[in-house]
């Protein structure tokens, strides 16, 4: 019974899914400019943009 309630699920919105697949979690060492030590900041964007995210100080 399992097996056909993990099946709708996976079927249920497969468009979604296949656009949920461009998104990726960046996390980015920032070096903080006062006391020298590094925070992180992470951000949720499209696999198009980031080399941008990355790139921007």
């Amino acid at each position: 019974m399992a097996k056909a309630a993990k099946t709708a699920i996976k079927t249920k919105d497969q468009k979604a899914a296949a656009e949920a697949k461009n998104w990726t979690k960046v996390i980015k060492a920032v070096r903080s400019p006062k006391s020298g030590a590094y925070t992180f900041k992470e951000a949720i964007v499209h696999k198009d943009k980031i080399k941008d995210f990355l790139s921007e100080k």
